[in-house]
């Protein structure tokens, strides 16, 4: 089954320009490192991790390409990460066709998405798939959500453009799905849940909120949609068992953020990806010294 990653660089380049804008107290490093160079927009733990999903992904389900902007693109190359990949297409737009990057920062998944044939399967640079997998008629995403009101707040809450209406025939009920795995076998259905999602997008208002719009775009809609279309949906993972060690897959996700607060932790994480490319996947073992070198 062929896969594709996802990257864009526009979220950091505006988080970068805001804080221009607002006179940030950022250091002037973090401010070069988010906005003017980007040379090393990503932590070493996420190179490793992205290198572990793809070298995986091929060895198990087949191929996958990396869809991205220029910038994204620039930066991969130089690091020798491209090659891990059945095909490099570079096709998302810098501007994100308009939608707010800061807001709506996994936008790109979505216009890739959107332009990428079904069946295809889209899944989050650190989540890794450690098994061959099945795929039948049903959508498969990562695990359900909860609907906790602070992370998914009820349609008033958004602040639309004139013009735009929530379906009122949807379920608005249906428990969201994680998007950090997601297959779509069918291409009427990806249409229909990706235009549905974009439209938002492109709807909303600009808001200081990188949260609630997201997911609503990206995972409640994706779950409304499915079920106003009676479409059959499996998980990966049980929502009350996210937590626990896992054999099919591993999800980064909130573990990113502690490894930037715990270098050593973050450090010992890199020993053992390493260790895994060296073992496992030996061809692509001098990317293990470019990961190491372009990060000191």
């Amino acid at each position: 089954m062929r896969a594709i990653h996802v990257t864009s660089f526009a979220p950091l380049i505006a988080r970068g320009a805001e804080r221009q804008r607002a006179g940030c107290a950022c250091p002037a490093e973090q401010i070069q490192y988010e906005f003017a160079e980007l040379k090393n927009p990503l932590d070493k733990f996420e190179l490793y991790n992205t290198v572990l999903s793809a070298l995986t992904w091929r060895k198990y389900n087949g191929e996958i390409d990396l869809i991205c902007d220029t910038a994204a693109l620039e930066y991969f190359t130089r690091t020798g990460i491209t090659e891990v990949y059945s095909a490099i297409r570079p096709t998302i737009p810098a501007d994100l066709e308009g939608i707010n990057p800061a807001m709506f920062w996994a936008a790109a998944k979505l216009l890739a998405l959107r332009d990428t044939p079904a069946p295809v399967v889209i899944l989050d640079t650190d989540f890794i798939v450690w098994k061959k997998l099945k795929f039948n008629n049903a959508v498969i995403a990562a695990h359900r959500e909860d609907l906790y009101p602070d992370v998914y707040p009820p349609p008033d809450y958004f602040r639309m453009n004139p013009g735009y209406s929530f379906n009122p025939a949807f379920n608005y009920a249906a428990l969201p799905l994680n998007t950090a795995f997601l297959y779509l076998p069918d291409e009427t259905f990806k249409q229909y849940y990706t235009n549905m999602a974009i439209e938002f997008m492109k709807s909303a208002q600009d808001i200081d909120d990188c949260l609630c719009y997201m997911v609503y775009a990206e995972q409640r809609m994706l779950a409304m949609c499915a079920d106003y279309l009676k479409v059959q949906v499996r998980t990966l993972l049980d929502k009350d068992r996210v937590f626990e060690p896992q054999k099919v897959c591993t999800h980064l996700w909130g573990e990113k953020q502690r490894m930037r607060d715990d270098p050593q932790s973050a450090e010992r994480f890199n020993r053992r990806c390493a260790s895994r490319i060296e073992k496992e996947f030996s061809e692509y073992v001098y990317l293990v010294e470019t990961i190491e070198r372009i990060n000191q």
